[in-house]
């Protein structure tokens, strides 16, 4: 953090400096940056800054607040980690000029990187989501966090040796069926109970493909499959990306 500190020293208040407020650490660094701040709040209202309450994000400034986007129909993006980076977004744009309807109009259109909680197809009421550059449990955490219904997770691959126990303690009773792949199933098996996680709700898988045809069955209109293993592919897959487009092929042929 000190190292991204240093980066604002040649600021001065014709300058701007985007803020989560947040975080402890950047909220105490605005009081001292030389630039001007622009806030942003995933957590609260703001008198001056960007911040999201209730499905949308905002805009205060000048003791006015305007209501910019509502994240569900103005976004292509889940999880409160991308509103974040929009909110982000939004202030790095505003700062350089650039006029607001053009900064919305590139967020409504904007869909997610690939592979990075992608979204891929509705089939038969289920949601489909590509996370596969999820190759560690902190990354993976991000991509569960991000549904907002019941889900089937596909997780496991080659062991890295992580832990795991933050990555289950995420799921908050969303995930409806663990589906496991790879040398790390039985860890992250036996890390899931340790946590609580049913164990009849846990599903090996010999092969991607079985793990899929899991995913089909259980998975019930309304729900999410989510493709997020919190492991490295190696050992079944040469790369994080032949793993994600082997699951949008499925996908996409059912």
């Amino acid at each position: 953090m000190a190292a991204k500190e240093a980066i604002t020293l040649n600021q001065t208040k014709g300058d701007f400096c985007i803020l989560n407020y947040e975080n402890a650490y950047t909220r105490a660094f605005g009081e001292r940056c030389p630039a001007s701040v622009i806030y942003f709040s995933s957590a609260g209202r703001l008198d001056n800054g960007i911040f999201y309450e209730d499905g949308e994000i905002y805009l205060a400034e000048d003791k006015k607040v305007q209501r910019l986007l509502n994240v569900k129909t103005d976004m292509n993006l889940v999880g409160l980690c991308n509103i974040e980076n929009v909110m982000a977004a939004i202030g790095i744009s505003m700062s350089a000029g650039v006029p607001m309807e053009n900064i919305l109009a590139t967020i409504k259109r904007f869909v997610a990187v690939e592979h990075r909680i992608e979204f891929v197809a509705k089939k038969g009421g289920v949601v489909y989501y590509n996370d596969s550059k999820a190759t560690n449990p902190d990354a993976a955490i991000q991509g569960i966090k991000a549904m907002d219904r019941p889900t089937v997770l596909i997780g496991g691959g080659y062991d890295k040796g992580s832990e795991y126990d933050d990555w289950i303690r995420s799921f908050d009773n969303k995930v409806k069926k663990l589906v496991l792949i790879g040398q790390t199933r039985d860890a992250i098996a036996a890390c899931a109970e340790k946590c609580g996680f049913p164990k009849g709700d846990i599903v090996f898988a010999d092969t991607f493909t079985q793990a899929l045809d899991i995913c089909v069955q259980e998975a019930c209109a309304g729900d999410a499959v989510l493709l997020s293993p919190a492991c490295a592919s190696w050992g079944m897959f040469e790369n994080y990306e032949v793993r994600g487009n082997q699951f949008k092929e499925y996908v996409n042929s059912l």
